[in-house]
């Protein structure tokens, strides 16, 4: 709450409240400032205060005022990026080749990517994309540290670059834990990176130009969005249901557009938690080989799914998939390990692409997961993990649905993706208020739209505390 002190006003906090949100990107450009009326009442203070306040931010050039429509945050120059949107109507499908025109991005997309790793409070965050912190603390991580630095094997490494494509030894545990998912990747076959992002981005970098088109799925992860927009890719957005992507819809963008990627999740798809069915994912493979296109499978959740998963890779056995993964999400997030498993005629092409961006990747700390993994420690931790994601689940599922939310798909993995009723995107703004930062439903699509659905992370969300506050926000909406 905003309280008057001997050195800053009330209109010089709020000010310097909308600022730092501004600043931080938890407050987008182009995103409209609430109402003088509606701020003053949510905020306890005199409209004249919101207006003095406002006006602070008008002379920092952070805002601006539109006639008959209030305060809006200011949108920085920026380069145009394009992207692709079809003509589709539901319950009826319509495509033409001149109803898909490149629209310009309207709103600066790492603005709402940033809000993500910002720490509004030492409260549990339902907007996370990962672990809480004390869920990830081990032993044996440090264990593993001590074993490879300790006697003189530490300098055989730690003086020279690593090898190109990664540790050897961590690129042959990677290729044993592989077959658990009925993936056939050889050692050879697999290329580390700095994290999965980095992988991704690898592929990327080595198989497309700017401009080409790539079929991502929607609702779908606003990284991928942003990163793929920045290279000057033309987005072309699959819907995603509970069997998979929209085939109807890959078809067409195959016929109209000639695209020469998909960027797919098909195990516990962030953010609904829908996992692939064996008969969607022969038929996209029969489209990739139709139409020539690469699929790059994003099995970033792969710890904390079963093995018996329906995964593209393991069906198509790396011929035109790649895979991608790592292990940010269930161990160590600031290690910053991932790999990628190609087709054999990629593997050299792509790591020449790693090697102009970061030469190699560190050995020290693949050779600390390779012993994770040899030791079977990995997945014993992975275990611990799963049941404890289990048991919170069920505790947030069960608060969700007490506090009058329901769920646009069938809980499932770490995501929940929730109907709340109302805008997200102004809901998160008073949960910030709150100490809460939310996932709104604009966060996971290619162009941003008004949504009153929003992603929970089950291992931040199985407290009353929070689900108390988000009723008693919301009804004030």
């Amino acid at each position: 709450m905003l309280m008057k002190t001997a050195s800053q006003s009330l209109a010089e906090q709020l000010s310097t409240r909308f600022a730092e949100r501004i600043r931080t990107r938890l407050l987008a450009p182009g995103a409209r400032l609430p109402s003088v009326r509606q701020c003053a009442q949510q905020q306890g203070v005199s409209p004249s205060t919101v207006v003095a306040a406002y006006d602070q931010l008008l002379a920092q050039g952070l805002v601006e005022a539109r006639k008959n429509r209030g305060f809006y945050v200011r949108k920085m120059a920026a380069g145009p990026v394009e992207f692709a949107q079809p003509a589709i109507k539901v319950g009826a499908f319509q495509a033409s080749g001149s109803s898909f025109q490149a629209q310009h991005v309207p709103v600066n997309a790492t603005a709402l990517i940033r809000a993500m790793f910002h720490r509004s409070s030492e409260l549990p965050q339902p907007g996370m994309g990962a672990f809480p912190p004390d869920w990830l603390e081990t032993s044996f991580l440090p264990a593993a540290l001590r074993k490879v630095t300790s006697g003189p094997a530490l300098q055989s490494f730690s003086l020279q670059y690593g090898e190109p494509a990664g540790d050897s030894g961590l690129r042959q545990a990677l290729s044993q834990k592989l077959v658990a998912c009925n993936v056939p990747a050889a050692p050879s076959q697999i290329v580390t990176t700095v994290g999965a992002t980095h992988a991704l981005d690898i592929v990327s970098r080595t198989l497309l130009r700017a401009g080409d088109y790539v079929m991502v799925e929607e609702p779908g992860w606003a990284i991928e969005f942003a990163r793929l927009s920045a290279l000057g890719m033309r987005i072309l957005p699959v819907p995603r249901r509970a069997d998979g992507p929209d085939l109807e819809v890959m078809a067409r963008y195959c016929e109209l557009h000639n695209p020469k990627l998909f960027v797919s999740v098909s195990v516990f798809h962030n953010p609904t938690g829908y996992c692939l069915t064996p008969g969607s994912a022969h038929r996209v493979l029969q489209l990739a080989n139709a139409h020539h296109f690469y699929i790059v499978e994003d099995d970033t959740y792969s710890h904390i799914a079963p093995d018996h998963a329906t995964r593209l890779c393991a069906l198509d056995g790396l011929q035109r998939t790649i895979y991608v993964s790592g292990f940010a999400k269930i161990l160590a997030p600031g290690w910053r390990v991932g790999f990628l498993a190609a087709p054999p005629a990629l593997v050299e092409a792509f790591i020449d692409t790693k090697l102009l961006a970061t030469l190699t990747t560190p050995a020290l700390l693949e050779k600390a997961l390779a012993w994770c993994i040899d030791q079977g420690q990995l997945r014993r931790h992975a275990e611990r993990i799963r049941t404890r994601l289990d048991q919170a689940r069920a505790r947030s599922v069960k608060l969700a649905l007490a506090h009058g939310c329901s769920f646009a798909a069938p809980p499932a993995g770490l995501f929940g993706w929730v109907e709340t009723g109302v805008d997200t995107d102004a809901l998160s703004q008073r949960m910030l208020d709150a100490g809460y930062l939310l996932a709104p439903g604009a966060l996971f699509h290619a162009e941003r739209q008004p949504s009153t659905l929003m992603r929970i992370n089950f291992a931040t969300t199985q407290e009353a505390q929070f689900w108390a506050v988000f009723e008693r926000i919301r009804a004030e909406q």
